[in-house]
């Protein structure tokens, strides 16, 4: 008699716990990212949400593509605590993946911003060269 195969259940399980974990990071993310981009916009609400929405959307797009990448099982799943180990090797290594994109992120705002006030104090100090 031929065991059950878990691999479709764990494709079940993998499938909404990624994409939550993607919305959940995404949100966050770009909830809290607004401020950063009306700094780095120097206060233009329109520029600053449109590229905001814009890097979110690329956020989602690049995530949830690896999530799908990575997602095949290549061997076939006959017992659930084998099911448990690759569901936990496959999303804990999209947490880590999760992660690094949410640090990289936050290296991008920063520097964004870091380049921003750099760009205004260069302003005021031009200003103050031609009264």
């Amino acid at each position: 008699m031929m065991q059950p195969s878990y691999n479709f259940l764990a494709y079940l399980i993998y499938l909404p716990v990624v994409i939550v974990l993607t919305w959940f990071v995404a949100h966050t993310l770009f909830k809290n990212s607004k401020v950063f981009m009306m700094d780095i916009f120097s206060g233009k609400a329109d520029i600053a949400l449109a590229t905001n929405k814009l890097f979110e959307t690329g956020f989602y797009l690049l995530n949830l593509g690896c999530a799908l990448y990575i997602m095949q099982i290549s061997s076939e799943i006959v017992e659930t605590r084998t099911m448990l180990e690759k569901l936990s090797t496959k999303i804990g290594g999209f947490c880590v993946y999760l992660g690094v994109m949410l640090f990289f992120n936050l290296y991008l705002f920063f520097r964004g911003r870091r380049i921003s006030k750099m760009r205004g104090r260069l302003a005021e100090a031009v200003a103050q060269l031609n009264p």
